[in-house]
C-alpha cells in the first residue's frame, strides 16, 4: 500500500474521486427521499432508473471507443463538467416549484456521462499503479468511495430534513466541478496507437473468447436485473412500511456503506487466498440470502446491519470482477472491453428497475425481496457449472 501512496498521481486521483463520490452519495440518498415531498412516487423512480439504465446501455456502444481513442484525462474532466451543469439544473429548476419532469431529463442524461467516465476511469487505473498492485489500488479506490458514502447519505438526510432533498443534489453538482479541477493535477498515459480501432466489436469479441469473462457477463446481467433498484426498495420499505423520517433513512444508508469499507480492506487477501471463483460465487450467494432477509426485517437497526452485509458482498464481488478485467485485458483494449462488459450486463437492467419497484408497490416489499434474494443466490450457484468456479482465472486469449 505504501508504494501506491507514494505515487502523487494516484493519490490525487484518489482524492478527487473521493470528493466526487461524496456528491454522488448525496444524490444516491436524496432522489428517493423526494418521495417524501409527494412530487415523485416509487413508480416514477422506477421509470427514471429504467431510462437511466437505457441511456447507460446505449452509451456503452461508444464509451469504450472514446476511452481508447482520446486523451483520458480530458475525457474525465469533460464528463465531470457535464454532470456539474446537468445536476446543477435540478435545484435551479425547483426554485419555481417541484419539477419532476426535470428528473426524467437530467438523470438519464447524466447517466450518459457517468458511463463514459466510469469506463475511462477503469481504463486509467492500470496506468497509475504497478500491475501487481491493481487489486490493492481498486480496494483503496473502493474504500475511498465507501468513506464518502458513509458521510454522503447522512448529510443528505440532514439537508433534506432541514431544507429539502433537492438541495442535497446541488452538493453533488458542486463536487463534480471540484473533481474536474483536481484532474488537472493528474498525469495519465494515453491508450497508444493500438487503441484507435473503432467500434465496440473488439471488446465483445474479447469477452466472447474468454472462458471466464463470457459466463461472468451473462450471470451479472441476471444479477443486476434483481438488484439494480434495491436501494429504492429499501428506502420505500423504511418510509412507507416503517414510517421512518429522512434523517433516519440517511443514517441507515450510511450504515449500509460500512460493508463497502470492510470489503475494500479484505478483498485483496481474500482473493489471493481463495481465488477469483470462490470469492465471487461465495459473495453473491450470501448476498441473495441477505437481500431476502431485508424484506422480512421490521427493525431499523437490523435493516441497517443487513444493508451493510449486502454492500460487503457486492463490494467483494465487484472489486474482484473489475480487477480480473484489468489484469487479463490488453491496455489498448481496456476501454472497449469495459464498455462491452458493462453494456452487455446492463441489458436487463431497465426491465429490472421497473419490475422491482412495481412489485414492491403492488405486492409488498417482503415477497419482492424474497424472490429477488432467492434469484441472486441461485444465479451465483449456477456459476459453479462454468469456468468461473476455477480457483484462478485462465490466461486471456490472444489480442484481437
Amino acid at each position: 500500500m505504501s508504494a501506491l501512496w507514494r505515487s502523487r498521481d494516484f493519490a490525487v486521483f484518489l482524492g478527487v474521486q473521493t470528493l466526487s463520490a461524496f456528491g454522488d452519495a448525496c444524490t444516491f440518498a436524496a432522489v428517493p427521499l423526494l418521495m417524501r415531498t409527494g412530487s415523485v412516487s416509487i413508480t416514477d423512480l422506477g421509470w427514471i432508473r429504467a431510462l437511466s439504465a437505457v441511456a447507460t446501455l446505449l452509451t456503452g456502444v461508444f464509451a469504450g471507443v472514446i476511452a481508447d481513442r482520446f486523451d483520458r484525462r480530458r475525457v474525465l474532466r469533460l464528463c465531470d463538467l457535464a454532470r456539474f451543469v446537468l445536476l446543477g439544473a435540478i435545484p435551479l429548476a425547483w426554485l419555481a416549484g417541484p419539477q419532476p419532469w426535470v428528473l426524467y431529463v437530467v438523470l438519464p442524461s447524466a447517466a450518459v456521462f457517468s458511463m463514459i467516465f466510469q469506463v475511462t476511469y477503469v481504463a486509467v487505473v492500470p496506468s497509475l499503479v504497478p500491475a501487481d498492485r491493481i487489486a490493492e489500488a481498486n480496494g483503496l479506490l473502493y474504500g475511498a468511495y465507501s468513506v464518502a458514502y458513509l458521510a454522503g447519505p447522512a448529510v443528505a438526510g440532514l439537508v433534506s430534513q432541514g431544507a429539502g432533498p433537492i438541495y442535497a443534489i446541488g452538493l453533488d453538482a458542486i463536487s463534480f466541478a471540484l473533481s474536474a479541477a483536481g484532474l488537472f493535477l493528474v498525469t495519465l498515459r494515453g491508450p497508444g496507437a493500438e487503441g484507435t480501432e473503432r467500434g465496440l466489436g473488439a471488446g465483445v469479441r474479447f469477452i466472447r473468447r474468454h472462458p471466464v469473462m463470457l459466463p461472468l457477463t451473462v450471470l451479472l446481467a441476471v444479477l443486476i436485473f434483481f438488484t439494480s433498484s434495491l436501494n429504492d426498495v429499501i428506502v420505500y420499505h423504511l418510509m412507507s412500511g416503517l414510517g421512518q423520517p429522512d434523517a433516519v433513512i440517511g443514517l441507515v444508508l450510511t450504515a449500509g456503506v460500512l460493508g463497502s469499507t470492510l470489503a475494500s480492506a479484505v478483498v485483496a487477501p481474500l482473493r489471493r487466498r481463495a481465488g477469483f471463483g470462490a470469492t465471487w460465487i461465495g459473495a453473491f450467494c450470501l448476498c441473495g440470502l441477505v437481500v431476502a432477509g431485508i424484506g422480512l426485517a421490521a427493525d431499523v437497526p437490523v435493516i441497517a446491519v443487513l444493508a451493510a452485509a449486502v454492500t460487503l458482498c457486492t463490494g467483494i464481488a465487484g472489486i474482484s470482477s473489475v480487477s480480473l478485467r484489468q489484469e487479463v485485458t490488453p491496455g489498448h483494449l481496456l476501454g472497449r472491453v469495459t464498455a462491452a462488459f458493462w453494456t452487455l450486463q446492463l441489458v436487463l437492467a431497465p426491465a429490472g428497475d421497473a419490475a422491482l419497484t412495481f412489485a414492491a408497490k403492488h405486492f409488498g416489499v417482503p415477497p419482492t425481496l424474497g424472490i429477488a434474494g432467492a434469484a441472486v443466490t441461485l444465479t451465483a450457484l449456477a456459476a459453479l457449472f462454468t469456468p468461473i468456479a476455477r480457483r484462478t482465472a485462465p490466461a486471456p486469449p490472444p489480442s484481437t
